[in-house]
């Protein structure tokens, strides 16, 4: 893909505003007939305005809203508050009105109860009981069971294991110590409920804190957030919604521990050459694999889930490279026994490229109407845009390989038969959409014309980033595959590396399918605004002395101060129950598992890694696809889910892991429910 550094200089002289557009303006002489007429007019504006403050819907009302979060406030106390969290909660309690000394007032003759939240844990543990196992979010009625079952077979833990979680499942913690966020010390700005609280009640500072410097990809001045540490940090994302602990109870049952069981949490804001510039992180996950080996005398298991996957990739050719882990050619061969690809995103995420473009995804239009209402007045389009362009490890999510990959105008491979609309176009318009009129040169894209054009959306600090860290193309040229063994902007890409010289490995992809995923888009432009976050252009003012426009560099207002960018987001008023493939609000669905798309999961897994050109070792690559069906009386769909997160509970993928942990890896065969054999030989490989 050809990255776009500058954003084309619009011809501004061009630029028609149609009266609609323009912003308000005042006459420059205003006389007495002006200010007589203003008078007489501002009964009707009166008017007017309660007239439009009576169509609001009744949904957006406080009327409404302030009721629903009293609700949804009671149930997620149901859901997630524990009986036993009501002793903490009374020392923080304690502890908070010493630290402001504040005290209950004293009257005379009058004796107050003193503060004794016993009574109210007794009965919350009572009601607590009578809920059934399997409705609690913590639980899923199926615990240990795997285990126990391996276990009885008389397996029991052989290879050390090393867990990588998915994007955003590692908490952050804040290490600040500036006044503006001392307040934040050791609290967890990512996970956990007192993430909650910051955004809910100091989302300016929570923002702040999340957030990494666009040039740099690193902490902000004054700010400094560090992944969590520990199996903990990974287990659950907040008290009761479980992660990786369905996993780690099952090996625990077959004797696993913290001697031969490490859940390796990084930063997943950073770029992945930042990881490791910043926090060391590929260094110490070498130091802890090399550790087992030794202790343990046997080779290492790698475990990922989503983006963890490309994590391992780049984590196996930083380890072999003479210029990085200098860990040489048999590296590999001699320190890893399987890696168990858990929902990788091989081949990227559709949604990414919509979040950069608009900081929309599925999630974000498929809500209800209050829901999005409340979204966009608290956490606005323009908010989550900036947020994720400052995250450059989510931009390795970026779908990769190009049209040959993707498909075309017309064609994709993953289409249905009879499709009325191609997945190949990955951004598409209506014909009488607002975009079209007035947009000269405004297309229906692919998967690489999108890419080119939403970078020419974006900053020039994101331009660079995405240069200077991923490559998104895909290479047939074997001398050309082996010359990125040294370029580490290759190594999250799998279209552009070789997989390691370690013949004796194995890789297990295992995923799931049978939920919709986003795959397509139908995207709208409407008014012109101001673009805050707008690219900046080869005039941008610079603060300092250099003429880099992506160093501290800014565009000025244009001319006459009028908006001239078009607001660009998803369709979401476009539903199309009868198209094939179904359109939801602005959507386009396909096969995967409900966050990454089939091709993605599978493409590398059953035809790509296949081949001799990607895969020179011949390392054996095994494919399990599991069917997604969920429990519907159970609130995270039980052990048969196949769902992105919810996987990680799925009583087949944890039988998988254990097998392979333990040694009897060998029963675990190629099993599919999905025809991702077929689509992956319709791609352009060769």
């Amino acid at each position: 893909m050809t990255l776009t550094h500058r954003l084309k200089k619009r011809n501004q002289s061009d630029t028609v505003l149609s009266q609609h557009d323009r912003p308000d303006e005042q006459p420059q002489d205003a006389g007495p007939h002006h200010d007589v007429h203003e008078v007489k007019a501002e009964p009707d504006d009166k008017k007017e305005t309660t007239k439009t403050h009576n169509k609001r819907h009744f949904y957006a009302t406080r009327r409404f809203i302030f009721p629903l979060g009293l609700i949804l406030g009671v149930l997620l106390g149901l859901i997630f508050v524990q009986p036993s969290d009501f002793h903490d909660f009374q020392t923080h309690l304690t502890l908070l009105m010493d630290e402001f000394e504040l005290s209950i007032p004293e009257f005379p003759n009058i004796d107050l109860p003193q503060l004794d939240l016993s009574l109210v844990e007794s009965e919350w543990r009572r009601l607590w009981s009578n809920v059934p196992e399997p409705w609690k979010l913590n639980t899923n009625g199926l615990e240990f069971t795997v285990g126990e079952k391996i276990a009885e077979r008389g397996l029991s833990a052989k290879y050390p294991i090393v867990l990588v979680p998915g994007i955003i499942s590692t908490g952050l913690e804040s290490w600040s110590t500036s006044p503006d966020y001392r307040a934040f010390f050791r609290k967890k700005v990512w996970g956990g409920f007192s993430m909650i609280s910051q955004v809910t009640f100091n989302r300016e500072k929570w923002i702040a804190s999340v957030m990494l410097d666009p040039i740099t990809g690193l902490d902000p001045h004054g700010v400094k957030v560090r992944a969590a540490e520990g199996i903990d940090a990974a287990s659950s994302f907040i008290q009761g919604y479980w992660l990786w602990s369905k996993i780690i109870e099952n090996l625990a049952v077959v004797n696993y521990d913290t001697n031969n069981l490490h859940l390796a949490p990084y930063d997943w804001r950073l770029s992945y050459y930042n990881l490791e510039e910043r926090d060391a992180y590929f260094s110490k996950l070498r130091s802890t694999i090399e550790g087992f080996v030794r202790r343990e005398k046997r080779k290492v298991v790698l475990t990922a889930h989503s983006m963890g996957s490309t994590i391992i990739l780049y984590f196996l050719k930083w380890v072999e490279s003479p210029n990085h882990g200098r860990g040489g050619p048999d590296w590999v061969e001699n320190h890893i026994e399987a890696f168990i690809s858990i929902a990788g995103t091989h081949l990227g995420v559709a949604k990414a490229m919509a979040a950069f473009l608009s900081g929309e995804m599925k999630d974000t239009v498929q809500i209800n109407p209050a829901g999005a209402y409340v979204l966009e007045r608290f956490f606005s389009r323009k908010e989550r845009q900036k947020l994720f362009r400052s995250w450059a490890g989510s931009a390795s999510m970026w779908i990769k390989g190009g049209d040959d990959v993707w498909g075309n105008a017309t064609w994709a491979p993953d289409d249905l038969d009879n499709t009325t609309h191609s997945h190949g176009a990955l951004i598409t318009f209506r014909e009488n959409s607002p975009a079209i009129e007035g947009e000269n040169g405004l297309i229906n894209m692919t998967s690489s014309q999108a890419g080119a054009w939403i970078l020419e959306r974006t900053p020039v600090s994101f331009q660079k980033m995405m240069e200077t860290n991923y490559s998104f193309g895909i290479e047939r040229d074997v001398e050309k595959l082996k010359a990125n063994n040294l370029d580490f902007t290759k190594w999250t890409n799998p279209l552009e590396i070789q997989l390691p010289n370690a013949p004796s490995m194995k890789i297990y992809c295992v995923y799931g399918h049978g939920k919709e995923t986003e795959r397509s888009y139908w995207y709208t432009q409407q008014k012109y605004e101001y673009d805050e976050v707008q690219a900046d252009t080869p005039s941008a003012i610079c603060t300092d002395d250099t003429q880099d426009p992506s160093i501290n560099c800014t565009s000025p207002r244009p001319p006459l101060d009028l908006p001239l960018a078009r607001t660009t987001h998803i369709d979401a008023e476009y539903t199309d129950e009868a198209a094939r493939p179904r359109i939801l609000n602005g959507v386009k669905m396909g096969e995967g598992d409900g966050t990454v798309s089939l091709l993605s999961l599978g493409a590398m897994c059953v035809e790509g890694w296949k081949r001799e050109r990607w895969n020179p070792a011949g390392i054996e690559v095994v494919t399990v696809e599991l069917p997604h069906n969920p429990v519907a009386t159970i609130p995270r769909g039980g052990g048969t889910t196949s769902d992105h997160v919810d996987v990680l509970g799925s009583l087949a993928l944890n039988e998988i892991i254990l097998k392979v942990a333990t040694g009897a890896g060998d029963e675990v065969k190629d099993a599919f429910v999905s025809n991702i054999r077929e689509y992956a030989k319709r791609i352009k490989w060769d």
